[in-house]
């Protein structure tokens, strides 16, 4: 069979300080609740710079400057383990300063909704221009547009009309809000999504330089972070994946946004596989950018604790699903585990459907895939606000079934777990840790001959909507391509077949 395969991968983070004091739910809620909170006052002293942000293992990790084996191997905590000797740019993507991405905001701007202050918006104009990325996007001229001074943005701010925008601590710019009473067009709205654009731009672009795939090339696009984009008729009606594509030069591509929390972008790289495996496709890009709304979600506690505040990275990736080359890892189509409605909602019951159930219906073993990668939180940002490490619990529970099912002892547990285990090293932005961050590493590994094949797990809270209680849960495997295209039948065979059967047939009927 021809199994659609992953022919690239990229990842992008953005360093966020001053929207998660601004914009983040913990510090907004808390401002709403207390305004003269010590969370807020005490918030800015535990906030990194972007070097230390940059030489942070697991930023390093996310980016494919080192593997998640050698995250595995740095002592805790790594936030006092720095890597000294690493750049901004990583083998699979970049981590961008908030400067840099304000002007990238402002570049992805259709409806000249995002005002940066002149001197500003000139700096940063000089620095993309020069971006090895982004010089040269399409819109590009948005930073060349008139720029407003700082007192009216002042105003435009004071009186309510736009979200203001922060750099090191001093207002350069702002948001305004789209309709004068939409909700749905409102300033903040408007920052979330225009946020996620923009860091989704960042994701393709970074696709597209560090892989051979050509814009042009893109037959659709799937865009699958938590945002929704709308009016007041049709709030989440969409589509990101198509201003994304239009600003990354996608001009031969359509394509249509997925949400399922944080479950999202593992539909959505099934329905690119099933898509390109169809015919219907050649090349699809499944992508995401980040959250405003998630940064510094667990920042009180972090606070608490004399830790920085970690969760100051936006994170976005994109992931290029194309036909079979019979060179790189191919998508089993033929394995894809799901928590049905009725699977039930322990942790046996989920893992079950998502994990076991797709593995016995190739006859593998759970010890028979390489690597596991479910939701992939770094376990420094989880574990001071009380849940745990994330990933290592989700191993945990896999090893169980292994041992309910009879393919190694308890004893064997840790030894299971550190075999197929991945350390969590992605920034808890919702849907960008679920399962999706290996995937660049995956592919290369398996290119490398280095491992067979690893599943890639996401996981989701469907109850988050108010309209459930169910769970959500998919996974798919990715795996050694064998080396062999098949290219089906031509017309004169399928004839000579058919022709052939017929007079089989015929002979049948006479006798």
């Amino acid at each position: 069979m021809n199994y659609p395969v992953v022919k690239g991968a990229a990842y992008g983070l953005i360093q966020a300080n001053e929207m998660l004091i601004h914009y983040g739910t913990t510090q907004t809620s808390e401002l709403r609740i207390n305004k003269d909170s010590d969370h807020l006052k005490k918030l800015p002293a535990h906030l990194r710079s972007f070097e230390a942000a940059v030489k942070y293992p697991p930023n390093q990790a996310y980016i494919g400057n080192i593997t998640p084996d050698d995250l595995k191997n740095i002592p805790r905590p790594w936030y006092e383990n720095q890597i000294s000797t690493v750049s901004r740019n990583g083998r699979f993507g970049e981590i961008m300063p908030e400067d840099e991405f304000l002007g990238l905001m402002k570049i992805v701007d259709i409806f000249d909704l995002v005002l940066l202050e002149e001197k500003f918006q000139a700096q940063v104009r000089d620095k993309l221009a020069l971006h090895p990325v982004l010089a040269g996007i399409n819109n590009f001229e948005n930073l060349e547009k008139s720029a407003p001074e700082l007192a009216q943005i002042e105003k435009m701010t004071a009186e309510h009309l736009a979200l203001p925008l922060y750099f090191n601590g001093e207002l350069v710019g702002c948001v305004k809000k789209a309709h004068e009473f939409d909700d749905a067009l409102s300033a903040h709205v408007m920052l979330e999504n225009l946020v996620s654009k923009a860091s989704s731009v960042f994701a393709l672009q970074l696709l597209l330089v560090k892989t051979d795939l050509d814009a042009k090339d893109i037959d659709y696009i799937i865009e699958c972070s938590e945002e929704a984009c709308g009016d007041m008729n049709q709030r989440g009606g969409g589509n990101f994946a198509k201003s994304v594509g239009e600003i990354g030069g996608c001009i031969n591509a359509t394509g249509s946004d997925t949400r399922s929390f944080c479950a999202g972008p593992a539909h959505a790289l099934v329905e690119a596989a099933a898509l390109v495996q169809a015919g219907v496709y050649k090349n699809v890009v499944v992508l995401a950018g980040g959250s405003t709304a998630k940064l510094g979600m667990n920042s009180k506690e972090h606070v608490k604790k004399g830790l920085p505040v970690l969760e100051d990275m936006l994170g976005a990736f994109a992931v290029h699903i194309g036909e079979n080359d019979g060179i790189n890892p191919v998508i089993r189509t033929d394995a894809v585990g799901r928590h049905r409605i009725g699977s039930g909602a322990s942790p046996q019951a989920v893992m079950t459907a998502i994990v076991t159930d797709p593995l016995d219906s190739l006859g593998y073993k759970i010890t028979d895939v390489n690597r596991y990668s479910p939701e992939m939180q770094n376990p420094e940002i989880t574990e001071p606000a009380g849940a745990g490490d994330v990933p290592q619990a989700n191993y945990k529970m896999i090893a169980a079934l292994g041992v309910k099912r009879g393919e190694f002892s308890r004893d064997e547990i840790i030894q299971a777990v550190d075999s197929f285990g991945v350390p969590g090293f992605a920034p808890t932005q919702g849907h960008i840790p679920s399962g999706i961050p290996f995937i660049g590493h995956g592919r290369e590994m398996i290119l490398a001959g280095d491992i067979e094949r690893a599943m890639i797990i996401g996981k989701g809270s469907l109850f988050l909507g108010r309209l459930t209680n169910l769970f959500d849960g998919i996974s798919f495997l990715i795996e050694k391509n064998a080396g062999i295209i098949d290219d089906g039948l031509d017309k004169e065979t399928v004839r000579k077949m058919i022709g052939e059967a017929m007079i089989e047939f015929a002979k049948t009927l006479q006798e």
